[in-house]
C-alpha cells in the first residue's frame, strides 16, 4: 500500500512537473525538424556517394570528385560561420535558426536537378551555411529558454534529430535514388518553416534589446504561469552583470570564465572529431564496403545506424545523471581502446595475409557497434549539449563563432584525412591515427572539460570564473 501511495506521488510529481514545462519541450522539439534535416545532409554522402560514383548513365562522377561530398560542407561552414554568428546576434537565436529553411531548401533544390560534380558542391556549400548558422542559433536558444532540469533532459534533443535523420537517410538510400531523396527529404524544411514561427522568442535575447514586457511575456508562456516576476528580476539582473562586460575579442581571451569557457569548447568539439565520429557517420557505406567483409554493406550500415539511434535515444533521456565530465571523459576512454582494437584487425588483415580471418569478419560491424555504445552517452552528445551553456550573453555570438570553425576546421580536417590515409595506406591507418588522437583527448579531458550539470547560465558562469582551489559561496 506505502509502495503504490509512493508510486502515486511520483507520478502526480512528474505530471506537475511536464505541466509547467511541456512549452519548452515543445519549442525544443519543433526546433529538432531543423536538426533533423541536418542529420539527413550529415549522412547524405553514405548511400550516395557510392550509389552516384557506380551510376554512369546519370551522372559521370568519380569517386576522387565525390569525396569532396562530405569535404565542402564543414569547409563552407567554417568561411560562414563569422557571418552565421553575427546574424545570429543581430536578429535573435529564433530568427536566425529560422532562416536555415533558404539553403536546407535551396540544397535539396540542386541535388534533384544535379547531374555534374560542380552542382552538388554548390548544393553542399548550402548545408555548410546552414549549419554554420543553426550551430550558432539553436543551442543558444536551447540554453536561454529551458531550465537546467529541461536542458538537461532534453538538450541532447538535437543530437537525436540528427541521429534520426542519419538513420533515415541510409534507410532511403537503400531504395530511392538522390533526386528521390531530394523531393522527400525537402519536406522537413518547409514544415520546420511554418512551425517555428510560433515559437516564442530567448528571454535573453529580447532583454538583451532592451525589449522588457516582450521578454516577460515570453517567461510567462515558457514556465506556464503568470507571476514570473521573480524570475524575471533575476534573469534581469543576470544579463544586466552580463552584458556589463564589453564583450570584445581581447575579452574572451583575457577574462578567465570566458578563456575556459572557449579551451573548453574548442577541445570538445576537436576531440569528438579526431575521435572519428563524424567520418563514421559520412563513410558508414563506404567503410563497409572496403573492408574486405562477406557481411551485406547496406544491411551492416543499417544495423550500425539503427543502434545508433537507438543508443543515442536512451543516452539523450539518461545523460544527466552521471554529469557532463565524467560521461565524456568515460565514453572517450572507452571508445578509444576499441578503435585500437578495430585499428589492429585491419592492420592484421593487411601486413599478415597468411592469418586466416574468415571467422573474424564480423569484428568491423561488431566494434563500430561497440564504440557506438560507449559514444552514446559522451562524445557523441555531450559537444553539442555544451555548446549553448558555456558562454555569457556578452561574449556568446564571438563564442560561439569560434568553436563553430573549430568544429568545421576539424571536421574537414577529418574527412579528408580519412579518405587521404585510407586510399593511400590502407583502412588500418585511420583506426590507429584515431585510436592515437582518442588516447591524448582523454589524458587531457580532466584538465579541460567544465562540469555544467544543473547549473543555470549564471552559475556555470560563476563557476568558470571561480579559481582552481576556490570552493563554492
Amino acid at each position: 500500500m506505502c509502495h503504490l501511495t509512493v508510486d502515486s506521488n511520483m507520478l502526480d510529481g512528474l505530471r506537475r512537473d511536464f505541466q509547467k514545462c511541456w512549452p519548452q519541450i515543445l519549442a525544443i522539439a519543433i526546433g529538432c525538424l531543423g536538426t533533423l534535416n541536418t542529420g539527413f545532409q550529415y549522412a547524405w554522402t553514405s548511400p550516395y556517394i557510392v550509389q552516384i560514383t557506380k551510376d554512369k548513365e546519370n551522372y559521370n562522377i568519380s569517386e576522387d570528385e565525390a569525396s569532396y561530398f562530405a569535404v565542402i560542407p564543414p569547409l563552407a561552414m567554417m568561411l560562414t560561420c563569422p557571418v552565421s554568428s553575427y546574424i545570429t546576434s543581430t536578429i535573435g537565436p529564433k530568427k536566425g535558426f529560422l532562416l536555415t529553411t533558404i539553403p536546407n531548401l535551396l540544397n535539396w533544390i540542386l541535388i534533384a536537378t544535379a547531374k555534374q560534380a560542380y552542382v552538388f558542391y554548390i548544393a553542399r556549400i548550402f548545408v555548410g551555411i546552414s549549419d554554420g548558422i543553426m550551430f550558432t542559433s539553436f543551442p543558444a536558444y536551447i540554453g536561454e529558454i529551458s531550465t537546467p532540469k529541461v536542458r538537461g533532459t532534453f538538450g541532447n534533443g538535437p543530437t537525436l534529430a540528427i541521429y534520426l535523420g542519419e538513420f533515415l537517410i541510409n534507410l532511403i538510400g537503400m531504395y530511392l535514388t538522390a533526386r528521390q531523396s531530394a523531393y522527400v527529404c525537402s519536406t522537413v524544411p518547409v514544415l520546420f518553416g511554418l512551425l517555428f514561427p510560433l515559437m516564442p522568442e530567448s528571454p535573453y535575447y529580447l532583454l538583451t534589446i532592451g525589449k522588457e514586457e516582450e521578454a516577460k511575456k515570453s517567461l510567462k508562456w515558457l514556465r506556464r504561469k503568470q507571476d514570473v516576476e521573480e524570475h524575471f528580476q533575476q534573469l534581469k539582473a543576470d544579463v544586466e552583470r552580463q552584458m556589463s562586460e564589453k564583450g570584445t575579442w581581447k575579452e574572451l581571451i583575457f577574462i578567465q570564465s570566458n578563456r575556459k569557457a572557449l579551451l573548453g569548447g574548442v577541445f570538445l568539439r576537436i576531440s569528438q572529431q579526431f575521435s572519428g565520429l563524424q567520418v563514421f557517420a559520412v563513410y558508414t557505406l563506404y567503410i563497409f564496403e572496403k573492408s574486405g567483409t562477406n557481411l551485406n554493406p547496406h544491411m551492416s550500415t543499417i544495423t550500425f545506424v539503427a543502434i545508433v539511434l537507438t543508443l543515442n535515444s536512451i543516452s539523450c533521456c539518461t545523460s544527466d545523471y552521471l554529469g557532463r565530465k565524467k560521461a565524456y571523459i568515460i565514453s572517450l576512454a572507452a571508445c578509444t581502446i576499441v578503435l585500437w582494437i578495430i585499428g589492429v584487425y585491419f592492420c592484421i588483415d593487411k601486413f599478415q595475409p597468411q592469418i586466416d580471418l574468415t571467422h573474424f569478419q564480423w569484428l568491423p560491424l561488431a566494434g563500430l557497434i561497440t564504440y557506438t555504445i560507449f559514444a552514446s552517452f559522451g562524445i557523441s552528445i555531450i559537444p553539442s549539449l555544451m555548446l549553448g551553456e558555456l558562454f555569457s550573453s556578452s561574449i556568446k555570438s564571438k563564442g560561439l563563432a569560434v568553436l563553430i570553425s573549430a568544429l568545421g576546421l576539424s571536421t574537414t580536417i577529418m574527412y579528408y584525412l580519412f579518405y587521404y590515409l585510407n586510399t593511400t595506406f590502407g583502412m588500418y591507418f585511420p583506426f590507429i591515427f584515431f585510436a592515437v588522437c582518442s588516447s591524448v583527448s582523454t589524458a587531457l579531458s580532466n584538465w579541460l572539460v567544465p562540469e555544467t550539470k544543473g547549473l543555470t547560465l549564471e552559475e556555470i558562469q560563476r563557476s568558470l570564473s571561480r579559481k582552481k582551489n576556490e570552493t563554492p559561496a
